[in-house]
């Protein structure tokens, strides 16, 4: 039976994880159901600040900025000390600085706040894909990783939806509610009484300074280098897309929160079967088909004009997404030697954030100087780099950089 194959393949996705990752993946979905703030933050500063669309995607690149700081600072906080320890005090901080941000109206003391903002949430991923790689084993790594994506989506299903509605009433409402879910995310933690004394957790400080950098790994270098350009064409679903849709396809802040939350949940439902169906092939071969969907769902976008077309190239650069990101975060834990993954981690999350540094700026350059259309074909170019990179990646980058033995963090009794 067609429906007995398809429960089983379910049961299969998620069978053989480790309850730490299911608790980890419950609390950053609390997190991500309220991220409302990020999605919306062209159309606040645009709209209700008065930043022309240059200013607002300066803003967004020093979120960026802050982002690098914040990844390098959270992975190297999480070979020192307990991994959640450090996503614990990014939530707490991060739901303060949302507050904070909503009061200020000054481009300068904006843009000061968004910096620090974003290093302090920046923290929180390195410190979870860290825990994430030392509570599974290898075999397990890509759909326990898959699974804290999954929680993700399924999060970001939710909050633009919601902060679309919260935005046509007040956008005062989206920074109220995304500070009181990183405290609830917080507090999840909290509860969960994880074991955080236990000697497994972290390195000790003579295995973290014996440790390779992931500085010198010259495969990993050329691997972050193309998941920067990858981030580059990925976040203009946060700079430039929000106001393409508003200006060219004349949708609401409504409809634009449903198109994202339409992301989420294809994600939510699709992604950990398409991972577990995918997780024995090459991964660096899986991410450049990936990229390439990326690259090409955004470059389909000036071909529309209706909400169902926006719609099919969303759905596009989804698959993309879902077959690409997974096995790329893979692949930065995998090469990761066990005492420095906190290192390697948060450089993985670096490069993410450089894409989200220039994302912004480069973005909004090429739109409001030459247009949508040809920002649009721009990124749908940027395939080809990004296909034939991964797939040139040597040999050497498919082994694994030292991940001798699991490292189990597991729930105090």
């Amino acid at each position: 039976m067609p429906a007995v194959k398809l429960v089983g393949a379910y049961r299969d996705a998620f069978s053989g994880i480790p309850r730490t990752i299911w608790l980890l993946a419950g609390a950053n979905l609390v997190n991500r159901a309220g991220g409302m703030v990020l999605p919306f933050l062209t159309l606040y500063f645009t709209t209700r600040l008065g930043f022309s669309a240059f200013e607002a995607g300066r803003t967004l690149s020093l979120y960026g900025v802050g982002s690098i700081a914040g990844a390098m600072l959270g992975g190297w906080l999480s070979d020192r000390v307990h991994s959640l320890w450090v996503q614990r005090a990014s939530l707490l901080a991060t739901g303060a600085g949302f507050l904070v941000l909503s009061q200020l109206r000054g481009r300068l003391a904006v843009s000061a706040a968004v910096f620090l903002l974003s290093v302090v949430t920046d923290c929180f991923r390195p410190a979870l894909m860290t825990s994430v790689t030392r509570s599974c084993p290898s075999a397990a790594l890509p759909r326990s990783l898959s699974l804290v994506r999954l929680a993700n989506n399924l999060g970001f299903a939710i909050g633009p939806a919601v902060g679309g509605l919260l935005a046509a009433r007040h956008y005062g409402l989206l920074f109220v509610c995304d500070a009181l879910t990183c405290w609830a995310a917080a507090a999840v933690l909290l509860a969960l009484r994880l074991d955080v004394r236990g000697a497994p957790a972290a390195p000790s400080r003579s295995e973290v300074r014996a440790g390779r950098s992931p500085w010198v790994d010259g495969p990993f270098l050329a691997f972050l280098a193309l998941t920067t350009l990858l981030g580059m064409v990925f976040f203009q679903i946060f700079a430039t897309m929000p106001l393409y849709l508003k200006a060219v396809y004349r949708l609401s802040e409504r409809g634009i929160g449903a198109l994202f939350s339409l992301n989420g949940l294809a994600v939510a439902l699709f992604e950990m079967v398409l991972v577990r169906a995918l997780e024995h092939r090459d991964r660096l071969r899986v991410a450049a088909v990936g990229s390439v969907l990326v690259c090409v769902g955004f470059g389909l976008l000036p071909l529309g004009r209706t909400w169902p077309f926006a719609a099919f190239t969303i759905l596009v650069w989804t698959v993309g997404e879902m077959v690409a990101m997974p096995m790329i975060n893979a692949a930065a834990a995998q090469r990761a030697p066990e005492a420095r993954s906190g290192a390697y981690l948060g450089a993985y999350t670096v490069a993410f954030s450089a894409g989200w540094v220039v994302a912004p700026s480069a973005g909004m350059a090429i739109y409001s100087g030459l247009g949508g259309t040809a920002l649009w074909l721009a990124a749908g170019a940027m395939a080809i780099p990004l296909g034939l990179g991964y797939l040139a990646l040597p040999p050497a980058f498919r082994r694994e950089g030292g991940r001798a033995r699991v490292r189990l963090e597991t729930p105090a009794s």
